[in-house]
């Protein structure tokens, strides 16, 4: 092994907002102290119940991914797994998220937008 993940980095034009927003997704603490950062204006951690830490870091001219078009490539995206479609859909627009697909392929899954434009998509399990 030559590393170890230590969380990973969304960029946008407002990181406190951001976290919060994953907050209510994933549930977890904002800006927990931690001495691997220093959480600020540019910069807002959110550590999950799962152990898993996401970091938000401002970038003034950020250009959100433009997905399915590749012209603003996503970079990266999350795959969040729900029991319900339906109900989790209903949360994460209620919070701010935007619908991308809809999922009528039927593979279980639906893709959205956070409010910096961060694709992630919803995946049915159990």
């Amino acid at each position: 092994m030559i590393a170890e993940l230590q969380c990973v980095v969304l960029d946008c034009p407002r990181p406190a907002a951001l976290a919060a927003f994953h907050r209510e997704l994933l549930g977890g603490e904002v800006d927990r102290p931690d001495r691997r950062w220093a959480p600020g204006d540019d910069w807002a951690t959110l550590h999950t119940p799962t152990g898993s830490v996401l970091a938000f870091q401002r970038v003034p001219d950020h250009r959100p991914p433009t997905w399915p078009d590749p012209s603003v490539p996503q970079q990266s995206h999350l795959d969040l797994g729900v029991p319900d479609l339906d109900r989790a859909e209903e949360r994460v627009t209620a919070l701010g998220a935007t619908v991308l697909d809809a999922g009528s392929d039927g593979r279980g899954r639906r893709v959205y937008a956070d409010p910096a434009g961060h694709p992630f998509c919803l995946v049915r399990h159990g």
